[in-house]
């Protein structure tokens, strides 16, 4: 089979590079999409338009995949194309920028925009695909998407550099890793005030990225005195499984609150349990779906330093524990998520459609 793959983020965007992968483990794939982040996302969706209608006018594909941020390639790829169309929603543009950034009020004018704009972009497809099951319920009650019509496909990650590695040498003190956008639903500040409740205690608390709410961050462990955090600019994605490996502990989050946090599984979730670290993460929403306190992961209350400082210091006290979730964690990433199983049923989506 021939496929058309269209991204409007950059192609090793983690869900874009799991998927980009299975399917070249199902047929032949045309790639149009991105290696770096552009500043506008309308100027490069017109640009990866004009690309891909070339292609759909010149050649015969047997599906044509539209991958993240492709709400706004929806348009004029299912205006032209003459092949079925399967549309990976990922996030709700609506949700992202109203409830999640809180850059737009939901009843206001652009608010009721950008529902339809997710809506319509669903329409054109012939078949939709999320994330996690609690999305997929999001989208048939918010869009009206028949239920039919939609699939999810965990995010996974690529196995080719997330994968267990060896013990690293013993350290005097527990390191614990977070790395992140910094968006609001990621919840940054908890772990800020959870390393302030265990500055009198070895574990110092590494964090990587940047984004909406570093700066609030900083300022907020400024304000707390501490000395235990170390802020790190981004790095690439291919020496993140060097800073994984060295851990001692993990946090995978969401620790926000809001309604968006709850519905989906961060990425870098997938990223700690393929690698088989100790992970902590929010004990609510879709991640309940995937993980087991005390078994697989350790559940801490989402938007409660409190907690997630009594769940790091469970960790730091008994190495013996964290290497129990740690296996087990590799094992339910093995059977629900890893790229064997998502290879699988992205096969079973295709089949259908293609028919």
């Amino acid at each position: 089979m021939r496929f058309l793959f269209i991204t409007g983020r950059e192609i090793k965007y983690q869900r874009n590079d799991v998927l980009r992968r299975a399917f070249n483990r199902i047929g032949k794939v045309d790639m149009v999409g991105v290696t770096n982040r552009s500043n506008s996302i309308i100027l490069n969706s017109l640009w990866l338009s004009l690309i891909a209608i070339s292609k759909l006018i010149k050649n015969r594909y047997d599906l044509v995949f539209v991958g993240f941020y492709g709400q706004l390639l929806m348009y004029p790829v299912g205006l032209f194309s003459r092949f079925p169309i399967l549309f990976d929603a990922f996030i709700s543009t609506f949700d992202t920028l109203s409830s999640d950034r809180k850059l737009v009020a939901p009843n206001s004018a652009i608010g009721k925009s950008l529902i339809a704009v997710d809506k319509y972009a669903c329409d054109l497809a012939n078949h939709v695909m999320l994330d996690t099951q609690d999305q997929v319920e999001y989208f048939i009650n918010l869009y009206r998407i028949p239920a039919q019509k939609i699939s999810s496909i965990p995010v996974g990650c690529n196995e080719s550099i997330f994968y267990p590695r060896e013990n690293q040498t013993t350290k005097p003190v527990t390191r614990i890793l977070y790395y992140s956008s910094y968006l609001p639903l990621h919840g940054v500040e908890a772990i800020v005030q959870a390393a302030g409740y265990l500055g009198d205690k070895s574990i110092d608390f590494r964090l990587i990225g940047e984004g909406q709410t570093l700066e609030a961050t900083k300022e907020l462990s400024i304000q707390l005195g501490l000395n235990n955090i170390r802020f790190l600019p981004p790095i690439p994605i291919e020496e993140l499984p060097n800073e994984i490996a060295y851990a001692d502990i993990c946090l995978g989050g969401h620790f926000g609150s809001s309604e968006k946090a709850a519905r989906v599984i961060p990425g870098k979730i997938y990223q700690i349990l393929a690698m088989q670290k100790p992970l902590i993460a929010a004990n609510r929403g879709a991640n309940l779906g995937l993980l087991q306190h005390e078994e697989s992961a350790y559940l801490c209350n989402p938007n409660d330093p409190e907690d997630l400082a009594r769940a790091i210091l469970r960790l730091h006290e008994d190495p013996n524990f964290r290497k129990k979730i740690a296996h087990r964690g590799r094992e339910v990433y093995q059977e629900v998520a890893s790229e064997d199983v998502i290879t699988a049923s992205l096969k079973s989506i295709v089949s259908d459609l293609v028919g």
